[in-house]
């Protein structure tokens, strides 16, 4: 039997966030909605100093903190684990936003050529089982962990931007399911799964692009950054007694 009691919760106090990605449009969006909740938000991320000071700023609370690291650097995020150590103390939730992506046909395999496939699978599948590994260790202790991997719904349609996008979220899906059992009960894995997002992740896709997809979309709406992030928070809140689960968040784009 559990000593964790699993039940929702309504706030985060307490509690300490490292968000990778956290100065993409998602990661913003979710610290932002932690921050209001009460917990402590630690950026991840590998821009200007000035930026993400300039970002943390804006945050409701105090405490919060940058901390610079690529995800596709090992040594680089071992460090950014201890720093997180030195500095919270502890770290209850591990939000994976981070990534990349670049738009190739699915019909032209010619200019699917390997270094692109080997960067996107670095970005989208290793570092993020590289930041869960240098984390890891800090969110058992916590007793009650919890890691959100962003993911995307071209993980089981087939469709994305590119053929290795799509497989590297494949994994993703996967990785989050195997871990998930593994790290039971002290840490939870769970995995949003977005559709078409309103942002600047994925290159040249503008508002015509958006129009299209929306009036495809049963809900008639492109998903916002903010979508996503709703569903990072009841992760962390409503959804606690949930692990290992892909949760969509597409407004019926996938059906």
């Amino acid at each position: 039997m559990s000593e964790i009691a699993f039940s929702p919760a309504s706030r985060l106090d307490g509690r300490v966030a490292v968000i990778a990605g956290g100065l993409g449009a998602i990661g913003r969006a979710a610290a932002k909605r932690f921050a209001v909740l009460g917990a402590r938000v630690g950026i991840l991320h590998r821009r200007a100093q000035w930026e993400v000071d300039e970002f943390l700023a804006t945050l409701p609370g105090e405490g919060h903190f940058g901390v610079t690291a690529s995800i596709t650097d090992s040594a680089a995020l071992a460090s950014a684990a201890r720093e997180v150590r030195e500095r919270a103390g502890m770290l209850h939730l591990l939000v994976n936003t981070a990534g990349f992506t670049r738009p190739v046909p699915v019909a032209d395999l010619e200019a699917l050529d390997d270094a692109l496939i080997d960067s996107i699978f670095a970005s989208n599948w290793r570092g993020v089982f590289a930041t869960i590994r240098a984390f890891h260790p800090l969110l058992k202790e916590s007793g009650d962990g919890l890691i959100v991997n962003v993911s995307s719904i071209s993980a089981f349609t087939g469709v994305g931007s590119n053929l290795a996008y799509v497989a590297a979220k494949a994994g993703l899906d996967v990785m989050g399911r195997s871990l998930a059992r593994m790290m039971a009960p002290q840490v939870r894995v769970l995995t949003v799964s977005p559709g078409a997002v309103d942002s600047s992740f994925v290159p040249g896709r503008g508002s015509d692009f958006n129009e299209k997809t929306a009036a495809a979309t049963p809900l008639k709406r492109v998903g916002l950054p903010d979508d996503v992030a709703a569903a990072i928070e009841a992760c962390a809140t409503t959804l606690r007694f949930a692990t290992g689960q892909v949760i969509v968040i597409d407004g019926g784009r996938a059906l």
